[in-house]
C-alpha cells in the first residue's frame, strides 16, 4: 500500500468522531488508553488533534492540546508502522508545534522518540515509569470520601499545584466520564490526597494520584483499587521516591517508561505530591 501513496501530506484537525482512531492507534502501540479517553481529550482543545493524510488515507496522528496562553501538551505522536521513515512524522509534528504557537510545550516521550524531540528543542526534565500488576497488601481504612464530595474548584486548584497549567475544562470531562471513579482524603478541612481510577483496554489505571505524603497516597490508592481485583497501572514520576515505594509496596512492577520533556520554561510544580500522573497523552 505504501508504494501507491503519493508524497504529498495534508495535515488537518480531526473531527471529534475521528479522535477514537488515534486512541485505537495508541492501543496498538501498547499504550493501553482508557475506555473514555477520546471524549475526555476532545473536550479540552478539539482543534489540537491533527491527522496527516496522503491520498485521503490517514498515515499519521499527533495532538497539541493548548491548555492556556502559556502551556500546551504534545501526545499521540504516531505514524503507521509500515509508513515510518518517510518524514510524515516530522511534518505532523511541525503542524503540532505551529498549533501551540509560542506556548511552552510538554510531552511524555517514549524512548525511541526522545532524540527527535531533543532536536526540536525539548529538554529532559525527569522520567516517568509505568508500574503495573495485580496489587497486593491493599487495605482500605475507610477514611476517604467520594471525590464528588470535594468542591470542584478545590480539585482544579490542587491540580494546578502539580501541573504547569490550570485546566478546569479537562477536569469537568475527566471526573464525569463513564467508569471514572474518584476518592479523596480530607484532613482538617483541607484536601490531603485525591485520585481517579478508570477502566482501560487492559485493567485499570490510576491517574492522577496526588497527595501530601505517602500515608495519604496509600489511603487513596487503597480506596481506588478496592476489592475489584485485576490489573492496575500507575504512572509514577521517578524522582518521587515515596511514589516509587508505594508502587513497589503493592508488588507493581515497571512495564513502560517515558521522559517528561519541555520546550521552554514552566511554572514550578510540586512533583513530590505527584504519586500518579494523570495521563501520558495530556499530562
Amino acid at each position: 500500500m505504501g508504494s501507491r501513496l503519493s508524497d504529498a501530506l495534508n495535515v488537518r484537525p480531526m473531527r471529534a468522531d475521528e479522535i477514537e482512531m488515534a486512541i485505537d492507534w495508541a492501543a496498538a502501540e501498547g499504550w493501553n488508553p482508557g475506555l473514555a479517553d477520546a471524549r475526555c481529550f476532545a473536550s479540552v482543545d478539539p482543534a489540537g488533534f491533527l491527522m496527516g493524510e496522503v491520498d485521503g488515507k490517514p498515515v499519521a496522528v499527533v495532538s497539541a492540546v493548548n491548555y492556556d496562553d502559556r502551556f500546551a501538551f504534545l501526545g499521540f505522536f504516531i505514524v503507521r508502522p509500515e509508513l515510518r521513515g518517510h518524514s510524515y512524522g516530522l511534518q505532523v509534528s511541525q503542524a503540532a508545534l505551529a498549533h501551540a504557537g509560542t506556548r511552552t510545550m510538554g510531552l511524555d516521550g517514549v524512548v525511541e522518540q526522545q532524540h527527535n524531540y531533543a532536536k526540536s528543542g525539548f529538554v529532559h526534565a525527569y522520567n516517568n515509569i509505568r508500574y503495573g500488576g495485580v496489587p497486593e497488601a491493599v487495605q482500605a481504612d475507610g477514611a476517604t470520601v467520594p471525590l464528588s464530595e470535594v468542591p470542584f474548584e478545590d480539585i482544579v486548584a490542587d491540580d494546578a499545584r502539580v501541573f504547569p497549567a490550570t485546566r478546569p475544562f479537562f477536569w469537568l470531562a475527566w471526573l464525569a466520564a463513564p467508569g471514572h471513579r474518584g476518592r479523596a482524603l480530607v484532613r482538617d478541612g483541607k484536601l490531603a490526597a485525591w485520585g481517579v481510577i478508570r477502566p482501560c483496554r487492559r485493567g485499570r489505571k490510576i491517574g492522577p494520584l496526588v497527595a501530601d505524603d505517602h500515608g495519604a497516597a496509600q489511603a487513596v490508592f487503597a480506596a481506588l483499587v478496592g476489592d475489584e481485583g485485576g490489573e492496575v497501572f500507575l504512572d509514577v514520576p521517578q524522582p518521587n521516591e515515596a511514589a516509587v515505594a508505594l508502587a513497589m509496596e503493592h508488588r507493581l512492577t515497571p512495564v513502560f517508561e517515558t521522559a517528561r520533556m519541555y520546550s521552554g520554561p514552566v511554572r514550578p510544580i510540586a512533583l513530590e505530591r505527584v504519586f500518579g500522573v494523570t495521563t501520558f497523552e495530556l499530562g
